[in-house]
């Protein structure tokens, strides 16, 4: 358990995923959770980052942690 809360408001559900935006390139970074909270960034639970989606003309880049 993280302990950390979805950013979305009145979701009390478990953060597992960290999204952070690069405005000045448009750009949407997703990964896994980080391992500290970030004032500027986003930390959504499984639901919330299901239905995300980025605005039009933006990239979104996914980072995937694999364990060896």
């Amino acid at each position: 358990m993280t302990n950390r809360e979805c950013s979305r408001p009145s979701c009390r559900g478990e953060a597992t995923t960290t999204l952070t935006y690069d405005y000045a390139d448009s750009l949407i970074v997703v990964g896994p959770l980080s391992p500290v909270a970030e004032p500027h960034s986003y930390d959504l639970c499984a639901r919330h980052i299901d239905r995300f989606s980025a605005p039009q003309g933006w990239q979104v880049m996914r980072h995937v942690f694999i364990e060896n």
